[in-house]
């Protein structure tokens, strides 16, 4: 492997060169995705900052690739309303991401292949890691640049220059916690939230009437996401303001899960939410998690206003089909000159030319009752074909995605089968939240 392992610490993260690391990673839907490297199999996982060991999905299409051995079976217990789900618990094994390496390294394998981010991001997600690699280093994220550092915290300098802004961390069962503030019913409430680089939202708040944390008025019952324990549905709304030491944030989209979809999970009594990727991409940010402090600065990011998916569809891959394209190319014909004339005329055909391509699969898995795509008459399970005339060989998951953000009115086409059959549908964007909307 180019190095002495007699160096490393077992079961603890330490840089080859002992200084310092960067890493790049793919932002996607606000999540961060870093390259691992485990027993040797390159992987993509998620850092969430919300959780505790590292996870492997699709543990039983790797589990030979990876030579996962000791393992012994336990119950894991996440978000959502379904009983806790089983996984393999496994010991050393060598983690290594970027410069960083861990040997011995414990790993939770989940059993059930139905449960992975595959279909929600379309892009291969292997697992998610977390607390493991950030209680080792002091942790630089560099949302604008996409770029993560890893510092050896013996050797790290601790001074910021004056546009940072430092709060200090608590900790509930390895996971960050700050102190916050929003503007609910005209009434600053303070929070305290969990540091969640896991999830895409917003914010998410627990509903609490001795924290005066009530839900606003003007709301709608949505699907909030997938738990580890099932689906999560709650209601989504926006808080007049988000205060996060000096800075504020302002008609900010949060979401109240539904209390069934918590219950069952580990949750302080203490802890009022979950401080999510669409406000921390915002900042930049560093995690020192022996020093038990974080700091943060706006970056570019920090003034675009909030949205949210106003179509009420739910894509997901669905994996990749075969689609046969047609393309129609002109052929120009000359005919000679006739004794009378001395100029020859030309003739514009048209050739038909057929070809193949993989393009991705995407469906509609949920829709929200009542929302603009449900009247228009789309059904879950539809497979789509187009959007907005933009055919899927143009079309990432996200990109597709990005479409149903637009502003309040505008015009979907979707282009879907269904049973074989192709049919066409269209529907206007609503705003729910931001206005009250006349469509």
């Amino acid at each position: 492997m180019g190095f002495n392992l007699s160096v490393f610490s077992q079961g603890n993260f330490e840089l080859q060169n002992g200084i310092r690391d960067k890493i790049h990673f793919k932002l996607v839907n606000n999540l961060i995705v870093i390259p691992v490297t485990i027993n040797g199999v390159s992987l993509s996982f998620l850092l969430d900052t919300g959780v505790s060991k590292p996870i492997i999905f699709n543990f039983f299409n790797l589990q030979e690739e990876l030579s996962i051995h000791e393992t012994e079976t336990i119950l894991i217990q996440g978000l959502g309303n379904d009983e806790p789900i089983e996984a393999l618990r496994s010991s050393n094994n060598t983690v290594i991401i970027g410069e960083a390496v861990s040997l011995n390294q414990d790993l939770f394998a989940i059993i059930d292949a139905s449960i992975n981010f595959v279909p929600s991001l379309g892009i291969p997600i292997h697992g998610i890691i977390g607390y493991d690699l950030f209680k080792d280093f002091v942790i630089e994220i560099n949302y604008s640049r996409k770029f993560i550092k890893l510092y050896n915290p013996h050797l790290y300098d601790s001074k910021l220059s004056k546009k940072w802004r430092k709060l200090d961390l608590k900790f509930y069962n390895k996971k960050p916690i700050i102190e916050a503030s929003v503007t609910v019913n005209n009434q600053v409430v303070p929070v305290n939230l969990l540091i969640d680089t896991g999830g895409s939202d917003a914010l998410w708040l627990f509903e609490d009437s001795v924290q005066s944390l009530s839900i606003p008025t003007n709301t709608f019952d949505d699907f909030l996401g997938k738990g580890l324990s099932g689906t999560i549905f709650g209601k989504r709304t926006v808080v007049e303001s988000f205060r996060l030491k000096d800075y504020q944030l302002n008609k900010v989209n949060v979401a109240f899960p539904d209390t069934a979809s918590i219950q069952k999970a580990k949750i302080n009594t203490l802890r009022n939410g979950s401080l999510m990727g669409d406000v921390l991409h915002r900042f930049n940010w560093v995690f020192d998690y022996k020093s038990q402090w974080v700091a943060f600065k706006k970056n570019k990011f920090f003034n675009p206003p909030f949205n949210y998916n106003k179509s009420g569809v739910v894509l997901q891959y669905a994996g990749v089909r075969l689609v046969k394209t047609r393309t129609r190319i002109p052929v120009k014909t000359v005919h000679s000159s006739t004794e009378t004339s001395n100029q020859s005329s030309n003739t514009i055909n048209f050739t038909s030319t057929y070809k193949f391509e993989v393009v991705p699969e995407l469906i509609i898995s949920d829709i929200r009752p009542h929302s603009p795509s449900d009247k228009a008459g789309l059904e879950i399970g539809d497979v789509v074909l187009s959007i907005n005339n933009q055919n899927l060989s143009s079309l990432t998951l996200q990109k597709a995605i990005d479409q149903f953000y637009g502003a309040d009115g505008k015009q979907i086409k979707m282009t879907i089968e269904r049973g074989g059959i192709v049919l066409k549908y269209q529907f206007r964007l609503r705003d729910l939240l931001h206005k009250k909307s006349t469509n």
